[in-house]
């Protein structure tokens, strides 16, 4: 039988489509003793080995990544293609029979999550050469997903944000066509956010691949902005081999373009 108390306090840190490690569960004040024997009695389902779920539990991706967020140490956000996914922005779905769910973080992800049953792909992104520690912490370029009422939400990049992680990403991550689909719905960003955005985002190849395709597609926003205080660096950029240099941001991108 398991304590009365120990199963309340299990079912309140647990909810019951989200996710936890054993390591985890144990900080939350449940004891080794109390786990194995839900496990034993199949109150917890063991996923991998040292995460669990409830029984009965739905998993979908935003479980889990739902889950990685509250456990982590680190920031660790939905970004980049998905972010803008999750806002309506990402101009068709992604292809696959597992959508692939980009994932930024300053440290590398935890194993258990390429091993856990999932219904997507999870791709880590670095931050540690794209964004301070200071602003990955500031919710103000966070947005919220509620994907479940008695569940944590999901935390995302803010548009602004995720172009400009999507962008630092091209053309290995992602084709600069597409990139340059996805800015060119991208109306109502806000000058404010990107202003602040462009000043303390550490890559030079995202700011200067954004301000070139905002120009390209002559933005309203884009005479706020103020290229001169965005630290651009120095010299040209070779981003497609073979391409043509744009004399303005000093990028190579594709002739075609």
């Amino acid at each position: 039988m398991l304590n009365t108390e120990a199963r309340q306090r299990l079912q309140k840190v647990l909810p019951l489509d989200m996710v936890a490690t054993k390591s985890w569960l144990e900080a939350q004040g449940l004891n080794l003793h109390f786990l194995d024997n839900a496990v034993r009695n199949r109150t917890l389902i063991p996923l991998v080995s040292g995460v669990y779920a409830r029984q009965e539990a739905r998993l979908s991706w935003k479980s889990i990544a739902a889950s990685l967020q509250r456990m982590s140490e680190a920031p660790v956000h939905i970004g980049g293609l998905t972010a803008l996914e999750l806002e309506g922005l990402g101009h068709y779905l992604s292809k696959g029979n597992k959508p692939s769910v980009q994932l930024y973080c300053d440290v590398a992800l935890p194993r258990w999550l390429g091993r856990i049953a999932s219904p997507a792909q999870f791709e880590w992104h670095g931050t540690r050469r794209l964004w301070p520690e200071t602003l990955m912490q500031d919710d103000k370029y966070l947005r919220q997903d509620n994907w479940q009422a008695s569940c944590d939400p999901l935390h995302y990049s803010c548009p602004e944000k995720a172009i400009l992680e999507l962008l630092a990403g091209v053309p290995n991550s992602i084709s600069f066509e597409h990139a340059d689909q996805l800015m060119q719905g991208l109306h109502n960003l806000s000058p404010r956010k990107l202003d602040t955005l462009l000043r303390a985002c550490c890559s030079i190849k995202a700011k200067r691949l954004f301000l070139w395709l905002a120009e390209r597609h002559q933005h309203a926003w884009l005479k706020h902005l103020r290229p001169d205080q965005y630290a651009l660096g120095n010299g040209k950029r070779l981003l497609a081999k073979g391409g043509k240099l744009e004399p303005t941001w000093q990028i190579t991108v594709p002739k075609e373009m």
